[in-house]
């Protein structure tokens, strides 16, 4: 890999009601809104080469890769490193109680009800783009959700997780090289070894 842009979905069924969905089987489409903002993206990247397109396994993201890239042929591959959180208990529930709960808990700490602990999460994230980088495709199109894109673009800039990160607006490309993506897996495996919370 030598160039990566990454891109999170357009808005979906849960995202506009501020609802939290980490079960791969729910149904969660986007919305009309959505299907806009993957247009905008595909517009965006008209001109962009791009040799393969990875997406993780939820219909949001894959729709939003669906709709941006229309008829290019571009390969698909589905990374589930890249899934969004097992909510456990909060699934289904309101997003702002689930990061008031995780930014208020250890870092190894799992919600209930089979959820999966932050220091899990960013440890499978760092995996995805580890695999990402590890692509002979030089230029790499990763359509993804909110979380990890957040805590790669704060690696970028020097900083580790943290309990709570900024969402990360809809559909909009962000470019990395490769050696910023290897800043960025250093980052989060350091912390990862060494969790700060």
């Amino acid at each position: 890999m030598e160039t990566l842009i990454m891109a999170r979905h357009g808005e979906s069924e849960f995202s506009v009601r501020g609802a939290v969905n980490g079960e791969v089987g729910v149904a969660c489409p986007l919305t009309a809104i959505g299907v806009e903002e993957a247009k905008r993206l595909g517009a965006e990247l008209t001109d962009e080469r791009i040799d393969l397109c990875v997406t993780s396994r939820f219909e949001r993201v894959r729709q939003t890769a669906d709709v941006a890239l229309a008829d290019r042929g571009i390969p698909r591959l589905i990374v589930a490193e890249f899934d969004d959180p097992r909510y456990g208990s909060f699934e289904g529930g309101p997003l702002e109680d689930y990061r008031k709960w995780a930014s208020s808990s250890p870092s190894g700490l799992a919600p209930p009800g089979g959820g999966e602990s932050r220091l899990a999460i960013v440890g499978r994230y760092a995996r995805g783009f580890r695999l990402v980088l590890d692509r002979d495709e030089p230029t790499i199109l990763l359509v993804a959700h909110s979380l990890p894109l957040a805590y790669a673009l704060a690696a970028n800039d020097g900083a580790p997780p943290a309990p709570r990160v900024p969402l990360v607006e809809y559909a909009r490309p962000y470019r990395l090289e490769a050696s910023q993506l290897r800043e960025i897996v250093a980052v989060l495996e350091d912390w990862c070894a060494s969790p700060a919370w």
